[in-house]
């Protein structure tokens, strides 16, 4: 087994988080260790602080934390693999989960000045209390006739990054003003284990309006939102993005120590939770496809409906792009007989 390489995987979801060692050589799972967020899903009342307005739903950040410290020894233990065998941990979070923070990423929920203020902590991907925001996108959007919006279909979710920023400033712009950086939990956590701020290119895609070549919108569609909103790709994100299967960075000598795993340790680019399953299925090329509750996952030749979200290619490897379409409901989307194959985005 000392011979044998492992990778580990961590998958952030709802109520837990999920810590797993395969085997490199097959991907057979050598063990695994479920480690539940204390604090849950907040949806109700801030630990320690007021209560939430209905449609509001919370996450610590530091339970995040915790499944790392926590659900590694223990995973490493069920698999009964050493340390030196590990050759790099992957990541994956629920989206759009994004968290303000200060410029060392620090999250402002952990600061005493902020620790009461909801807009402080994460805002998980069921929180819909932006409703209005993402309204004022979608009109705006419309009226300039936006790429992003033909990219998901005609319309902008409350769920999604830019609504949840947008709440922020329009409901507490002091929170917005203490904003250094707001991101992702999925480029957080990567962050946190390498020091390195950087973020992937399909939470970005998927959730934040970016679209591969291009970017994000223009100021003069973000200054139509909100004046101050102008520059936010600039002041509150970032203007480069990482690709899946990317090396993000080494494992810090402080998480090293906690995890009992070696300084150094490759960490990947972060991922979206549905989305990291695809090469799992052995979708890894053309010709295959998969599906799950939401929408048809397919290779770029294959034969697509678009639905009510809009049809997108996503990155799942350097090169390699998947097409993820989403539909109202589940059933199966047939290619009537004959119809030609679409090229990928």
């Amino acid at each position: 087994m000392d011979k044998e390489k492992f990778a580990i995987g961590i998958d952030y979801g709802t109520e837990s988080g999920r810590v797993v060692v395969v085997r490199v050589r097959n991907g057979e799972e050598a063990g695994a260790a479920v480690i539940p967020y204390p604090d849950g899903v907040i949806d109700e009342k801030i630990p320690g602080g007021p209560r939430l307005e209905p449609d509001w739903a919370l996450q610590n950040p530091r339970d995040y934390l915790l499944v790392v410290e926590k659900g590694i020894p223990r995973a490493l233990k069920a698999a009964g693999v050493r340390p030196d065998a590990v050759a790099g941990i992957g990541t994956d979070f629920t989206a759009s989960t994004p968290l303000p923070t200060k410029a060392d990423g620090t999250p402002l929920c952990f600061l005493p000045e902020h620790r009461k203020q909801p807009h402080a902590w994460v805002k998980l991907w069921k929180h819909h209390a932006a409703q209005p925001e993402a309204n004022r996108i979608n009109e705006i959007g419309r009226e300039r006739d936006e790429e992003f919006l033909r990219v998901y279909g005609g319309k902008y979710s409350s769920e999604w990054f830019f609504s949840k920023l947008f709440q922020i400033l329009d409901e507490v712009p002091e929170i917005y003003d203490a904003t250094d950086k707001f991101l992702e939990c999925a480029d957080w956590i990567v962050w946190q284990l390498t020091g390195e701020e950087k973020r992937n290119t399909c939470t970005a895609g998927y959730k934040a309006m970016w679209i591969k070549g291009k970017g994000f919108p223009s100021r003069d569609f973000f200054r139509a939102l909100h004046p101050r909103l102008e520059n936010v790709v600039e002041e509150k994100l970032a203007t480069t993005y990482y690709p899946l299967g990317a090396r993000a960075g080494g494992l810090t000598a402080r998480w090293a120590r906690k995890t009992g795993l070696k300084e150094g340790t490759p960490v990947s680019i972060g991922n979206v939770d549905a989305h990291v399953a695809v090469p799992a299925t052995t979708v890894t090329g053309p010709g295959h496809g998969a599906a799950d509750g939401r929408g048809d996952v397919r290779d770029g030749r294959g034969w697509h409906r678009p639905g009510p979200l809009g049809i997108r290619g996503w990155p799942v490897g350097r090169g390699r792009y998947l097409r993820l379409v989403f539909r109202a409901r589940r059933s199966r989307v047939r290619p009537p007989r004959g119809a030609p194959a679409e090229s990928a985005l």
